[in-house]
Formats: structure tokens, C-alpha cells, sequence
């Protein structure tokens, strides 16, 4: 077991901490007071080659392994979540969907200049009435003359109004539910398509986040990716890349309400000592510790299983779970310790807490993530849709192996 990062990695993780000291922390607070999308800083991270990190490089990006790609995301949402967001949707959402699943000419048209941040993309997936039941979206595609007439809207879609390209679901078949959703890559120039931003959000505020309506467009039948039907599938795996870069950055969360806590206590004098000296902030600090070594672990062990090649559904719908929770708990722990200053958007810790609170809901709420291990665990669906493969550092699997060769219950 080695947990040395390579040179590579090591370099990227510093170049990329360069970054965001630089040119992300010092707009930060007034970027998300100002509810402004700093698109200078998006360039930087693609000249970075952050928006093509982990796609190879004949389809024109940076050829970096899961690792870094986590290493990345700490570090970018140490800065700002909302570029650790752009990440997850236009990387692990949608770029690494149609390295599965588009064809060679998709690749090229669409995947190559989304690698190379010439382009960038959403994932339109989520509906008023289907966010965790995605078998209820209504948006439609009926097949005619050649293309695809597609209806409907979608919404919480992040980068909706700025995105260039869309990975939008739809039903093709509204009789059969999951399995008869597909998937579409839209642009959002196309006649028909029109955007819209959401306001009064409660945080991530310095990104963007809208809706996406459909009304009768023409999308060419070459435009489908994958066969019909099998939307369910890559919106699936989509979501275990993009849920692996959520709990990445969830991570950077936990880490910059350690820093400026630590910093703080250490600063902040009370009945003369430093606050520091007093057990109750040290049980805060000391918690703040634990969240960020259990979540970097998890990530860390999906990422390896990534690299491996090995289905991490579980492992990584685990990591987060439990990221984005600890991250919460962070940085309300972390107001607390820095008491009147923390509540002010000055000092930017009430930001992280902001911030902190959505990935709990997207991506899979926690709810859904304690209901996939719970039956992942009692065999009512396979692990990780095989017969029992986990991770090696699992050993309660083995010893529930004749639980799982039952026949599945529910889940799949």
C-alpha cells in the first residue's frame, strides 16, 4: 500500500494550490457577494488543461489519471465551489459520458474542444418533477423524418445559460420509464432551445446555475449517444464520475475550515490565552481533522479503483456521502470558532457554509446514498452491479457473499 503521490501528481496538486492563492481567493468573497461568474478564472483553469484533466489526449486532453483529478478538485474548491462545480458537470457529467459512450464523430465535434476548454458543457438531466426518480422526467424525443423532436425542460442545471453543449435526457419511449430514456448531445444555439438563470439561491452565488426549455427541437438522429434506452445507463455513470469530483471537492471545503480555524484559534485571544487552549475549539478543530482525513481516504480509494478500471459505484457514492456531510459540519464548526467574524462575509467562512449545503442535496441527496449502501450491504441490489467486487479493503463483502448470490430484491 503506497500512499506517496508521483511527481506528476505532486506537480499538479502544487501548480494548481498556485492557482487558486493567486487569482481564486483573493476575488473570492467579492465574486459571491457581487453573484459574479469570473470567466477569466474559467479560462485560467482551462489553459491549466483542468477542463479536460483526466480525457486522453488524442481526444485533446491532459491524459492525468483519477488522483490528480481529486487532487484538483480539493484544491479548486478550496478556492471556490463553483469551479470545482464546472469541473464535476462539464468533466465527470458529461465529457467522460461520451468518451463511453459517444461515437468517434461525437468525440471529435463535441469531446475535443470540451477537453481543450474551447467549449464548455452541461448535463441536463434533473426536472421539477424528477431529481432523484429520474424514471418521471417528462421531456420527450419522438423519432420523425431523420430526427428527434425534443420537449420539455430541465432544471438546477449548473452552467445551463453559458454552457455550450448539453447532455440532455429525454424519454423515447414514455411507457417503460428508465429503461426507456436516451440521451442527447444539444447545443444551445439550436432553434428551439432557450435558457434561463436561477435566482435567490442560497449559495454559490460566484456560479451559475439555470434551466434549459425545449420547444419542438430538431436534434439529428446522429446526435443520439448511445442507442435508444440506454440513457438510465450513461446518466448513471455519469453520475459515479461526477459524484467522485463532488466528494474531491468537498474535501477542499473541510481543509480551508481547518486552515483559517487553526489560524484563527491561534491568533484570537480570549481571558488572556489564545482561544486554541480551550478544549471545546480544540473538539471543534479536532473534528474538522477527522472529516478531512476519513473523506480524502474515501475519495482516495475510489480513485484508485478509477485508475483500475474496477466499477466504484459503491465506493464512490460512499465518499460522497460522507464528504459532503463532514464539509457541512466543517464549516458550520468552523463559524462557530471564529464567532461574530465567521457570520460576516468578510472574513468569507459563511461562504463555505453556503456553499457546503448543496452538494448534500445534488448529485444524489443524502437519503439515496444511505439507501444504496444499506442495500448494497443486505444484497438487495449487487455490488457495484456485479457478483460482489469491492473494494480489497472491504472485508465485510466475503463474509456477506452468499447474501448477494440471492436473487436482487430491488435496486439493479
Amino acid at each position: 500500500m503506497d500512499f506517496a503521490l508521483t511527481d506528476e501528481q505532486r506537480l499538479l496538486q502544487d501548480t494548481v494550490r498556485d492557482f487558486v492563492d493567486e487569482r481564486v481567493l483573493p476575488v473570492a468573497v467579492e465574486n459571491d457577494v457581487n453573484h459574479r461568474l469570473d470567466l477569466s478564472l474559467i479560462e485560467g483553469m482551462a489553459e491549466l488543461g483542468l477542463l479536460g484533466i483526466v480525457i486522453p489526449e488524442e481526444y485533446g486532453g491532459a491524459g492525468l489519471d483519477f488522483v490528480s483529478e481529486a487532487l484538483a478538485c480539493e484544491e479548486i474548491e478550496r478556492g471556490e465551489a463553483a469551479f470545482r462545480t464546472l469541473i464535476s458537470v462539464h468533466v465527470g457529467l458529461n465529457s467522460l459520458s461520451l468518451l463511453r459512450y459517444g461515437s468517434e464523430e461525437q468525440k471529435q465535434r463535441y469531446l475535443v474542444p470540451q477537453a481543450r476548454g474551447e467549449k464548455l458543457a452541461c448535463f441536463g438531466l434533473t426536472e421539477p418533477a424528477a431529481g432523484s426518480d429520474v424514471a418521471s422526467m417528462r421531456t420527450t424525443a419522438r423519432r420523425e423524418d431523420g430526427v428527434y423532436v425534443l420537449n420539455g425542460s430541465k432544471n438546477w442545471i449548473s452552467y445551463a445559460t453559458v454552457a455550450d453543449h448539453q447532455l440532455v435526457f429525454a424519454k423515447t419511449d414514455p411507457s417503460a420509464r428508465h429503461r426507456g430514456i436516451s440521451a442527447f448531445v444539444l447545443e444551445r444555439e439550436w432553434p428551439g432551445v432557450t435558457t434561463r438563470e436561477t435566482e435567490n439561491k442560497l449559495g454559490v452565488w460566484a456560479g451559475s446555475t439555470g434551466e434549459l426549455y425545449f420547444e419542438n427541437v430538431e436534434v439529428p438522429a446522429e446526435n443520439l449517444v448511445g442507442e435508444e434506452g440506454q440513457g438510465f445507463e450513461i446518466a448513471m455513470y455519469g453520475l459515479d464520475q461526477g459524484r467522485f469530483t463532488v466528494a474531491a471537492g468537498a474535501c477542499g471545503v473541510l481543509r480551508a475550515c481547518l486552515e483559517r480555524s487553526v489560524e484563527y484559534a491561534r491568533a484570537r485571544e480570549t481571558f488572556g490565552q489564545e482561544i486554541g487552549r480551550y478544549q471545546f475549539v480544540q473538539d471543534m478543530i479536532a473534528k474538522m481533522v477527522l472529516g478531512y482525513e476519513t473523506s480524502k481516504l474515501l475519495v482516495m480509494q475510489a480513485a484508485w479503483m478509477k485508475n483500475e478500471g474496477r466499477r466504484n459505484t459503491r465506493e464512490t457514492s460512499l465518499a460522497k456521502w460522507h464528504a459532503t456531510e463532514s464539509a457541512f459540519e466543517a464549516a458550520h464548526l468552523a463559524i462557530q470558532v471564529h464567532g461574530a467574524y465567521g457570520y460576516s462575509a468578510e472574513y468569507g467562512i459563511e461562504r463555505y457554509f453556503r456553499n457546503a449545503r448543496a452538494p448534500i442535496i445534488y448529485e444524489g441527496t443524502t437519503q439515496v446514498h444511505k439507501l444504496m449502501q444499506a442495500e448494497h450491504a443486505l444484497g438487495y441490489r449487487r455490488l457495484n452491479g456485479r457478483d460482489g467486487e469491492v473494494s480489497p479493503l472491504c472485508s465485510w463483502a466475503p463474509a456477506l457473499a452468499p447474501v448477494h448470490r440471492e436473487p436482487v430484491v430491488t435496486g439493479g
